[in-house]
């Protein structure tokens, strides 16, 4: 689970890319996606994705799924067929 700060820092980030002020370049992304994937049957496939979408929004959703509202770039991404892109 993530701890209160680090919920903080994504809730933040969120805000920021809403907003369209820099956020932190700092952003785990692979600890994030580690965790996002914890749960997944196809962890490799999870973490790959995730990353992309870590990468391009600068957030991941808190916890193993769900929670799409934390990250809303992370939630509209989608793949060539239109079915969600991030896990």
């Amino acid at each position: 689970m993530y701890s209160t700060k680090q919920h903080l820092t994504i809730l933040l980030q969120t805000s920021n890319a809403v907003s369209g002020t820099a956020s932190s370049p700092t952003f785990d992304c692979g600890g994030a996606c580690a965790e996002r994937c914890r749960l997944s049957g196809r962890p490799n496939l999870c973490k790959r994705a995730c990353g992309t979408c870590c990468a391009r929004c600068n957030c991941v959703p808190a916890g193993a799924y769900g929670n799409y509202e934390a990250c809303p770039c992370y939630a509209k991404m989608t793949t060539h067929d239109n079915k969600p892109k991030c896990p």
